[in-house]
């Protein structure tokens, strides 16, 4: 809760026992009133005050005008009764503002905290360029002093600070934070490089080839700052309805004050102006619409708190609203989809290879697998350590894994199984690694390896990083390493759709193979590939521009990657278990188990919630208008528009209750 919201809640336990006080206190007259009106002021004051920044800004018909003239009348009515000789009633004005208040601290409770700065959170901002000063000797420099040309040096964990070109260096980069890909890049001299990204390995020099403030990570803290200024929101639902329901009541109430005796003066009768002013108050109290100002906020406040027990966090109401309106669904791939861990999800033996190990296809797998990950045990790349983990849980499902414990954790570790083991390993910078294993030459690496040492193989069928094996000269086979469908992620589409969504869309940074098979085992309706974060948006803006204005589209991402199209989407809906601080705070929804099938739980109740919402509003209006309608007549005193009134709150309050229990996904 906020120091604003707690002030409140202290004001309205303040004029919550001060109104309890005044009840059994034996005061009247005049005294009663100004007793009376400290509370009110206490609990209203701030109501009063915009409703009269409303009006002289010309904005006068809102819930903050019809809050004030409908309790100033309640307490203008109570000072006339008791100028008149009668006993004026005060404690209306202050409850009704009472419960006003209760009903605005609900709303601001279920809105939560606001979204912090997005830009302080996205540590892709490089604090400093590497600059050789004269002295060969490497300098810090702001990125913003560093020309077009200048020539830059990045060391092992750095950002790369600057667009630029490699000149010298081969290293393996970290994109994900930029373009959502799965896999660390490869880079050597001559490969254009983007700002942003992490080296892993190497050491890079980098030829400037843009300005900072032109470079890829100043145009994605561009993207992000700019974009949420764009983004459509619902407005509030009770600011709505006062739009039309604050001048319909004002103007009828002061059309009953007038018109009668009008009226009655002209047909000859006397006019009696002090009756119709007290029912033109009386119907300005009555029309003060509690049961909405309550069981609204509260029915959000529930449909909010429900989503929260089931692992959905909800940033505010009308994003609740919005939901429920939801027909296109674009989803990030890595981390979203997928579970953004790499395994090895096929190993196949060449035919040759198999033959050597007596057509056991197993076997052969298992020694395939055995090579590539002695091979690659120095090697701290992610394709080697996804290796060296496959094997390793070879091993613990051995008969015989608690004996070899140590076994597995040395593998996992990356070192030798023993010594002279693995021997004279080297690493083929873009090609992959060569070692001797048991004194056999092992190479695993990509194509490009097979190719330099002359030999054929096999092309993957499927989609993913290949590891290609040779033994002795001998091409061995292929070992296929790639992002893990997560479990659940078909069923969450096919629940999307039967939820009413007419387009599932898939926007990724990896390349088209990956990307397109992913799309074809999920059963997306379009996937786009290769993009980079103002691809996205663009990508987004233009489902935008073809969607209907009553439609609403929600973007579902994890990566810092994801921030921009979060903010520019009409509902961003982000991964709160694994997912970046940025996406988390750029995201209007969070699911906080990641998983994906969440979401259409999220719409069910999202449209539960408005119906309670719409069956409140029906109720409450028709008990309202029946009661304005007695009370004009002179049929309802003040207290049994009072008693109605509450009647129909506690009603209402109790069917929004109901949205805290949460649909059956």
């Amino acid at each position: 809760m906020t120091k604003k919201q707690k002030k409140v809640l202290y004001r309205i336990l303040i004029a919550s026992a001060l109104l309890v006080l005044l009840h059994f206190l034996p005061v009247s007259g005049m005294l009663a009133f100004a007793l009376y009106l400290i509370p009110y002021l206490i609990i209203g004051y701030d109501i009063l005050r915009k409703a009269a920044l409303g009006i002289l800004r010309g904005q006068v018909f809102d819930e903050n005008f019809l809050m004030a003239v409908a309790t100033v009348g309640a307490m203008a009515l109570g000072v006339y009764e008791e100028l008149s000789g009668g006993e004026g009633e005060f404690a209306e004005g202050v409850a009704v503002m009472l419960f006003y208040q209760i009903g605005e601290l609900f709303q601001g409770v279920a809105v939560g905290k606001s979204r912090r700065n997005i830009t302080a959170l996205m540590d892709i901002r490089p604090d400093y360029a590497n600059v050789e000063n004269e002295n060969g000797e490497l300098e810090q420099v702001d990125p913003d002093d560093v020309e077009i040309g200048t020539i830059i040096v990045v060391q092992p964990g750095e950002k790369v600070p600057i667009d630029g070109i490699v000149i010298s260096g081969s290293s393996t980069l970290n994109t994900a934070a930029l373009t959502g890909e799965s896999i660390p890049r490869d880079v050597s001299e001559g490969d254009e490089i983007i700002s942003g990204c992490v080296n892993l390995s190497g050491l890079l020099k980098i030829q400037t080839t843009k300005e900072f403030g032109e470079s890829t990570v100043s145009k994605i803290l561009d993207l992000v700052e700019n974009s949420s200024m764009k983004k459509s929101k619902s407005e509030n639902f009770i600011s709505k309805f006062a739009k039309i329901y604050t001048p319909a009541v004002c103007y009828a109430a002061l059309a009953l004050a007038i018109l009668p005796p009008v009226i009655l003066l002209f047909m000859g009768r006397e006019a009696g102006w002090t009756t119709w002013i007290i029912r033109a108050l009386t119907f300005l109290v009555i029309s003060c619409p509690c049961a909405l100002v309550i069981s609204i906020p509260l029915s959000f406040f529930g449909g909010i708190g429900g989503a929260s027990a089931s692992g959905i966090l909800v940033k505010g109401s009308n994003y609740l609203e919005a939901m429920a309106k939801t027909r296109y669904v674009v989803f990030d791939k890595t981390g979203t989809l997928t579970r953004g861990v790499f395994e090895v999800t096929k190993i196949c033996p060449a035919a040759s290879f198999l033959e050597e190990h007596g057509g056991n296809a197993e076997y052969a797998r298992q020694a395939l697998l055995e090579y590539a990950a002695y091979a690659e045990s120095y090697s701290n790349h992610p394709i080697s350590k996804s290796l060296k983990e496959a094997y390793a849980r070879t091993i613990a499902e051995d008969a015989d894994a608690a004996m070899q414990a140590e076994k597995r954790s040395a593998i996992q570790s990356g070192e030798a199984l023993q010594p002279g083991h693995v021997t004279d390993a080297q690493e083929i910078s873009g090609h992959g690694v060569k070692a001797l294993v048991d004194g056999k030459e092992v190479c695993a690496g990509n194509a490009k390896l097979m190719r330099q040492m002359g030999l054929e193989y096999e092309e993957a069928c499927e989609a993913g990083t290949v590891v290609f094996v040779a033994v002795e000269g001998a091409y061995a086979g292929h070992i296929l390493i790639s992002d893990v469908i997560k479990d659940g992620a078909k069923e969450a589409i096919s629940g999307l759709k039967a939820a009413g969504v007419q387009k599932t869309v898939m926007l990724t940074g990896d390349n088209k193979a990956v990307a397109d098979s992913v799309s074809k085992a999920l059963g997306m309706d379009e996937v786009r590939s290769e993009l980079l974060p103002a691809d996205k948006v663009a990508a987004v803006e233009e489902l935008l521009a073809k969607k209907a204005p009553s439609e609403v589209l929600a973007f579902v991402g994890d990566g810092i990657n994801d921030a921009p199209v979060l903010s520019r989407a009409d509902i961003g809906i982000a991964m709160g278990a694994l997912g970046s601080d940025a996406a988390i705070e750029a995201a209007d929804i969070v699911l906080m188990d990641d998983n994906p099938a969440k979401i259409a739980l999220t719409m069910q109740i999202a449209r539960k919630c408005l119906t309670i919402v719409y069956e409140n509003i029906v109720f409450a209006l028709a008990v309202k208008a029946i009661c304005l309608i007695l009370g004009a007549v002179g049929l309802a005193n003040m207290w049994m528009a009072i008693f109605a009134d509450v009647g129909v709150m506690v009603l209402a309050v109790l069917n929004a209750i109901r949205c805290l229990k949460v649909p059956k996904n």
